[in-house]
């Protein structure tokens, strides 16, 4: 603000129960008091390059669609880089998943787009499109106007509030997103091997409940399953023995996995951090799998000390206190759940 005395900006600070989301409570105050219509929801914990505000603004209103998808852009989002300021393990293995397969499936399912998926670290869209949308990602009626609520409120039932934002402006008003040539670099804090894996599960519960076909494929996109049906198949077909397939596989995929951090960082892997990054990207392809099963089958979460229950529109309600053994073990001492009915 100091530095650009002449822009119309204020800091507002507080928040406006509308849900049980937190991050949205957060934002209707700036989102009501916005002066123009395009809004930059970017987290706190996340910084960008100098320029990237002028090229996400280009990229959502300056550039033309390409000639293969004719549709309105309507959102404008980055991928998400991890940078680390702790050594702790979970820490190391978040960022070894975000900058090699969360970041490779990103760009890859992007590309296609075939379907939304926006991660909210850094988005940008019209706040006029929001307006028009109920989050029903019904494809809107002859007279423009969905029936109900619209804009960023009726969003605040959703633990992922990004993703349904996004799949609303695709679905209710036909429109497509555009991926940032810019990352968006994300602090990863003090994280342990618990805040990770409860973290996966989390997130693998809600997109069950939204994108339920998407979510029963993922192992079937890591590394160790496509391994083991890798080597079956080529010692069936071909007899080749399953230890050189395995060999030869996940070189490949290791490959494939540092070209994206390559591709994203600016330069390849630091040799000050080889081991210790190649460790807990072993951990993470290791854990993929036991994470997604025990996760797959369940509909509970913990957020910022709360528990909820994931409902199956991907809305969410507040869980009922009864807890298991091991829900209890892993539940704060401070646990202290706040009404969020409203």
């Amino acid at each position: 603000i100091a530095k650009y005395p002449q822009v119309n900006c204020r800091i507002i600070i507080g928040e406006e129960v509308v849900g049980v989301n937190p991050k949205v409570n957060n934002l209707i105050r700036s989102y009501r008091a916005a002066v123009h219509d395009i809004l930059w929801v970017i987290d706190s914990n996340v910084t960008v390059h100098s320029g990237t505000l002028a090229r996400s603004v280009d990229a959502l209103v300056g550039g033309s669609p390409p000639a293969a998808s004719p549709k309105r852009i309507a959102l404008v989002h980055h991928v998400p880089f991890a940078v680390i300021t702790e050594s702790r393990i979970g820490s190391r293995i978040e960022e070894a998943f975000l900058n090699t397969n969360h970041a490779k499936m990103y760009i890859a399912i992007n590309t296609v787009a075939l379907e939304s998926c926006v991660m909210g670290k850094s988005n940008l869209y019209r706040r006029s499109d929001l307006e028009r949308v109920n989050a029903s990602l019904k494809p809107m009626a002859a007279s423009g106007v969905q029936p109900g609520p619209c804009g960023l409120p009726v969003f605040g039932r959703y633990l992922a509030e990004d993703n349904m934002i996004a799949s609303a402006l695709w679905h209710e008003l036909g429109d497509r997103h555009d991926l940032s040539c810019d990352i968006a670099r994300n602090v990863v804090g003090n994280m342990t091997l618990w805040d990770y894996v409860w973290r996966r599960v989390r997130w693998i519960r809600v997109r069950k409940h939204m994108v339920l076909s998407a979510t029963l494929l993922e192992p079937f996109t890591e590394s160790v399953v496509l391994s083991i049906m890798c080597a079956a198949s080529l010692q069936y077909l071909l007899g080749v023995q399953p230890w050189i397939s395995i060999c030869m596989h996940f070189t490949l995929w290791v490959y494939v996995d540092l070209d994206v951090y390559a591709s994203l960082a600016g330069h390849p892997l630091p040799a000050a951090i080889r081991w210790q990054f190649m460790t807990a990207w072993a951990a993470r392809e290791l854990l993929a799998l036991p994470i997604f099963l025990f996760a797959i089958f369940g509909s509970e979460v913990t957020w910022r000390g709360r528990r909820y229950r994931v409902l199956r529109n991907g809305e969410v309600a507040r869980a009922e206190q009864s807890r298991s053994w091991f829900q209890r073990l892993r539940q704060p001492k401070n646990y202290d759940p706040i009404n969020t009915e409203l």
